[in-house]
Formats: C-alpha cells, sequence, structure tokens
C-alpha cells in the first residue's frame, strides 16, 4: 500500500503489516491511534476507510492532523476521524478502561501504567498493534530512560493470554535514517 500520509515521517512497517488484520474489525468501535503525535499512523488508517480516534496531550499535533485532514487528499476522510486531547500519564487516569475501541495502535510510546486499561478499552476479537523501544536501545542513544524503554519479553509477557499473530524483539535500522534502533512489537488478538 501507498501512503498519501507525511512523507517526512513513514508510516510504520508493523502497521502495513497489521492492515490485513484490521481490515476485518467491527465497524462499531473506531481504532484508538494512542500517544498519536502528528498521526502519520492514524491518518493511513483514514485511507483504509477505518474510524480513527487520535489521541495526544499535545494540542499542536492535533491541529496538524485536523490541517492534513482539510488537505484534499483526505477530504472524503473527515467523517472518520474524532479528537482526543488527553495526557496519559495524569495521575489516577482511568478514561481509557471505560472506552471501546475495535484495536489500539501505538508507536514509540510507553507508559506501563496503561497496559491493563489499553487490554480493557479493546473489544473481543479486537486487535492491539504495539511497537516501542526496548533497554537495549540505550546504546543507541534516546530514548535512554529506563522508564520509557520495555525489558526483554516484557511486550510477550503483557499479552501473553491473548492470540499473538506476530512478535518481533531485536535490533533493526531505522526506516527513515541510518540508526540502528531496539525495539519489541506485537500484534495480538484479544480471545475473550
Amino acid at each position: 500500500m501507498t501512503s498519501k500520509v507525511n512523507a517526512n515521517e513513514p508510516v510504520s512497517e508493523l502497521l502495513l503489516q497489521s492492515l490485513a488484520y484490521l481490515a476485518p474489525l467491527s465497524i462499531d468501535y473506531p481504532i484508538l491511534d494512542l500517544a498519536c503525535g502528528q498521526g502519520r499512523n492514524g491518518l493511513c488508517l483514514i485511507e483504509g476507510g477505518h474510524d480513527v480516534v487520535f489521541a495526544d496531550k499535545n494540542l499542536a499535533s492535533l491541529a496538524y492532523i485536523k490541517k492534513s485532514l482539510r488537505h484534499e487528499l483526505y477530504d472524503e476522510s473527515k467523517e472518520y476521524a474524532a479528537f482526543w486531547h488527553v495526557d496519559f500519564e495524569q495521575p489516577d487516569f482511568t478514561e481509557l478502561a471505560n472506552k471501546k475501541y475495535s484495536a489500539i495502535v501505538v508507536f514509540r510510546y510507553l507508559h506501563r501504567a496503561l497496559f491493563t486499561q489499553i487490554k480493557q478499552a479493546i473489544i473481543p476479537n479486537g486487535l492491539i498493534v504495539y511497537e516501542t523501544f526496548t533497554t537495549e536501545q540505550a546504546q543507541f542513544g534516546k530514548p535512554s530512560n529506563p522508564d520509557f524503554l520495555l525489558n526483554k519479553g516484557e511486550l510477550r509477557s503483557i499479552f501473553s493470554d491473548w492470540q499473538i499473530l506476530h512478535y518481533f524483539e531485536g535490533i533493526v535500522s531505522s526506516n527513515h535514517s541510518n540508526t540502528k534502533q531496539a525495539i519489541a512489537q506485537i500484534i495480538a488478538i484479544k480471545t475473550e
């Protein structure tokens, strides 16, 4: 799939791999692009006809996405987008657990306190698509704070009670630079 998304930030390869799994999901619930940044992955999902909730604490990022949707390439897709200005890291945050999504996609973000709520918010037979850095990333640069890095096997362990369709943990070359990155990624179905 060729995406019209900003060429400076290519769509995640993991998201592209997950499109076949996302296609048959319930249309009754949107997909949450959690900590969406400038929305490169959610915009790709909208191109595929999915309803997407873009969630981020940065108002400028959400404004950028809205502006992208006003662009003629997405003109017919505006009705598929919703926006949630939210700080997932605020103390005692529980709003996510009370929402329902057919899938949640998370890229390059880690706040461990959210994992239980992420699992609760995805409907049965829904999907998690998650990719972020591991502790090995510290050897390559930022992020290097262990609070923002997954431990070996941590992501697989968190979703061990789900049907894992894809799992990878290791070193890769960055999509848009010549740097190496240590990542873990998962695509899994909630089997409840």
